[in-house]
């Protein structure tokens, strides 16, 4: 008994009146939770960690050269918003807790590149820091908490029993209604 092969015949493409039997047409998948994002771009927690130190260090510097110390602040408050709206949902958590971090790195580096070629390069750069933190401590405080309100209305909570659950050798939780 010889048995054959049936011939391919999905060379053209399905028209659109003749759909296998059952199939279901194919759709977009729903919208992320916690919002879309602008335009369809999501970011990483690193990057937007990196979001927030590239603003911080690029407002330092102009901040620096304009002799306007609060374009540095407003720079930073401004990426923290941009970074929280489009962090994705699965990682607001590590955004939440990197926002000073990213500014003092930023800060850091504008710092020693306005330094260079100066004697006492290191004491420059130490006094330079602490002048620049306490001129900017109010910008930090304030980009840190908006930070944190937006993500909690993102999602952050979950993440937060999610991560605990994890640490812990629980199962996760099923949400209410699933």
């Amino acid at each position: 008994m010889v048995t054959r092969k049936p011939e391919r015949v999905d060379d053209a493409p399905p028209s659109p009146q003749r759909r296998p039997q059952g199939a279901v047409p194919r759709t977009d998948p729903p919208p992320p939770a916690g919002g879309a994002a602008v335009g369809g771009v999501r970011l990483t927690g690193r990057g937007g960690v990196l979001l927030i130190c590239a603003f911080s260090l690029v407002s330092t510097l102009i901040g620096d050269v304009a002799g306007a110390p609060g374009v540095s602040g407003a720079g930073f408050a401004g990426a923290c918003v941009v970074a929280a709206l489009l962090v994705r949902p699965t990682d607001l958590l590590s955004l939440t807790v990197s926002p000073p971090l990213a500014y003092f790195l930023a800060a850091l580096g504008a710092e020693a590149a306005l330094t260079l070629g100066e004697t006492g390069f290191a004491r420059a750069v130490a006094i330079g820091m602490a002048t620049r933190l306490a001129d900017a401590a109010p910008s930090l405080f304030l980009g840190t908490a908006l930070v944190l309100v937006i993500t909690v209305f993102r999602g952050l909570p979950g993440n937060i029993r999610a991560f605990s659950d994890e640490l812990n050798g629980r199962r996760p939780r099923t949400p209410p209604g699933a």
